[in-house]
Parts: structure tokens; C-alpha cells; sequence
């Protein structure tokens, strides 16, 4: 284990996760999501869960989700009670997301036979399912299976791959797997006509403004051809990780909204047929992607209408005199030590 993955493991020696309902989900809802060219509703289930298994090994260095976590174990029972119960307020949508701590497809996460139990009583219900994975559990068994389950129904796998390039996925991220891994993964939903989702992270720790936004166009280079949707998201600090770590110390800035900006509207000349979506969380606080807090709500008002209309010409009116501070901040970051203290976040 490097040191990167020590001090993940380390921030988590201590934790007590919040007592929850083992029977009830972490949260359910409906929201807009874009399907076959159009906009629909999309049902959204958040299962409590024993969380993600890399996260037992060391974990991601930005992601916190193992605080939500249950500290004992989630019987089979009890995420069927779960998705009952989420299932009571759903109203038809064709979209279902489900999300976890980690991964769907983990057997050690979700029992073979609930996500059976699952998939096989969606396939009637929805048009389209989509669920989460990391490459490892992604294997021809079980996608076989699975196939058999939801053979009329659109299903969509989202791996977390962050960035293409394996350095900053291994030292800045933590991962745990390579694009190989990735690619192998992709190739195997891609054989039985299944669908990709490939998140992408804007501005891991240690990288600058600049770098980062480099390294996301190079990413979207590079994969836009193997995912049929790319979903960025940017940088959302949370508790007991190493990215939070850096931030108390002042070196680590969330991204800024410019920069997503920037991001979406290159990315956008490339890709055809790819969607483009970016899901911001804490956008517009100091721990989520901002500007200068002033004209942060009308911006991330115009990223949440290009996910789902595909137009970047929504950008050309945002304005906003921070724009010169972000220029600054990615011309000279490169010559400072890390990252450039957000001195807005002391000024809100």
C-alpha cells in the first residue's frame, strides 16, 4: 500500500457513520433527465448500504460517501425493504438511477439475489436503468445474467473512471484500477447492448486549475468514442478525505465555475454523438465548484440547462468581473507552491 493509500485509510480510523433505518433508503426522488433525445422524468433511489469495498482497502482521496455508510451489516431483507419502500413513490418515470456507496454489482455491497430481485421487477416497470460500477465487477457472467434479466430494457453501467491518464487516476486519486481496466469493462456491456456512463473528475488534488482543465479534454479525447454519455463531476469536498485535508490547510481550491464552463463548451466540439451531463454537488458553497459566490446561482443554473439541452451557446452571456481573477489564477498558479489560497472563501 503506497502512502497516498495510508493516509486515505488513516482519515477513516476514527469515524462513527450516522445511525440510519436499515429498512428505509439513504433518500428517493424525481428529477429531469435526458433519454432518446428528449426530456423526462427520472426516478432516483439512494440504497443504504455497507458501502464500497475499496473504501475497506483505502479508498478514493476526494470521496466521503463511506460517512452515509452503515457501520454494520445490510441483510438482503433489508435492501428489499428498501426498495419496496422507495418504490411506494414512484410515479411511472422511464428513467430509474440507482445509486450506492460504491457499487451495484458488488455482491458484497448488493446480494446477487436483490439485484436480481431489482432488475427483474424494474424490466416492466421503466425504459431505462442505470446503475453504478467499478470495473472489477463488471465481469461477461455476470453481465450474461443480467441481460437475460432486462433483455427489452435499456440498463446503463457508470464507471468512475475520473481521467484517462493512469498517473493521476493511481498517485492523485487513488482508484485502485487502471484504463485498461476500463476499456475491458466498457467491452464488455458493449457486447451484450448495453450502455456506458463514464464519470469524469474535474480537478483532482494536487493538479492546478489549468492542469486540470487540460486533463479533462484530453480524457474526453480519448474515451468519447467507448461511452455513450460522459458525466462530469466536479470537485465537491467532503468530510474525512485527503482532498478535505488539503482544503483546511489552504491547498486545495474547489474548481471554479469558469473552468467547468471551459470544460463543457471544448468538450462539446468534440464529441458527436456523446452526451455531455455535470452533476455539481455543494455548487456554489466553498466545498463545491464556485466562482466568486455572487454570480455563482445563474451559472450553475446554465451547467444544469446544458445537461439537459446540449447547447453551449448558453454560456455566452454569463459574465462576471471574476473571470479576470480566474485568468489570473491559471496563468500563475503553476508558479506558486500547490494550489492558490481561495481568498474569496474568507470574504464570503
Amino acid at each position: 500500500m503506497n502512502n497516498i493509500a495510508q493516509f486515505c485509510k488513516k482519515l477513516k480510523t476514527d469515524i462513527t457513520p450516522r445511525p440510519r433505518n436499515p429498512r428505509k433508503p439513504v433518500s428517493c426522488w424525481s428529477e429531469q433527465d435526458r433519454y432518446q433525445d428528449e426530456i423526462v422524468k427520472a426516478y432516483v433511489i439512494i440504497f443504504y448500504t455497507n458501502g464500497c469495498s475499496w473504501v475497506h482497502h483505502s479508498g478514493c482521496t476526494m470521496c466521503g460517501y463511506f460517512n452515509e455508510s452503515a457501520s454494520g451489516s445490510i441483510t438482503a431483507d433489508d435492501l428489499k425493504e428498501q426498495y419496496t419502500y422507495a418504490m411506494n413513490n414512484f410515479k411511472g418515470e422511464p428513467v430509474v438511477k440507482i445509486f450506492t456507496s460504491g457499487s451495484f454489482l458488488d455482491a458484497q455491497e448488493i446480494q446477487l439475489d436483490v439485484q436480481s430481485f431489482i432488475l427483474d421487477d424494474l424490466k416492466d416497470k421503466t425504459q431505462k436503468i442505470s446503475v453504478e460500477s467499478r470495473p472489477s465487477f463488471i465481469t461477461k457472467t455476470r453481465v450474461d445474467s443480467i441481460k437475460k434479466l432486462v433483455s427489452s430494457t435499456d440498463f446503463e453501467v457508470g464507471i468512475g473512471l475520473e481521467t484517462a491518464n493512469d498517473r493521476i487516476r493511481s498517485t492523485c486519486i487513488n482508484k485502485g484500477f487502471s484504463f485498461q481496466d476500463y476499456q475491458k469493462a466498457v467491452n464488455i456491456l458493449k457486447k451484450q447492448g448495453f450502455l456506458t456512463k463514464t464519470y469524469l473528475l474535474i480537478k483532482p488534488p494536487f493538479l492546478t486549475e489549468k492542469q486540470a482543465i487540460q486533463d479533462a479534454i484530453t480524457t474526453v479525447k480519448k474515451i468519447h468514442q467507448l461511452t455513450e454519455t460522459i458525466s462530469f463531476n466536479p470537485m465537491n469536498i467532503q468530510r474525512h478525505t485527503l482532498v478535505e485535508y488539503l482544503w483546511k490547510r489552504n491547498q486545495y481550491r474547489a474548481p471554479w465555475l469558469w473552468s467547468i464552463i471551459d470544460i463543457l463548451s471544448q468538450s462539446k466540439k468534440i464529441v458527436q454523438n456523446t452526451r455531455l451531463q455535470c452533476d455539481i454537488s455543494g455548487g456554489g458553497k466553498s466545498r463545491g465548484a464556485h466562482n466568486c459566490f455572487h454570480c455563482d446561482t445563474s451559472f450553475l443554473k446554465q451547467i444544469t440547462q446544458f445537461s439537459l439541452n446540449q447547447d453551449p451557446s448558453i454560456f455566452q452571456d454569463l459574465t462576471c468581473s471574476c473571470n479576470e481573477i480566474w485568468k489570473d489564477q491559471l496563468e500563475l498558479e503553476s508558479f506558486s507552491f500547490g494550489s492558490i489560497p481561495d481568498f474569496l472563501r474568507w470574504n464570503q
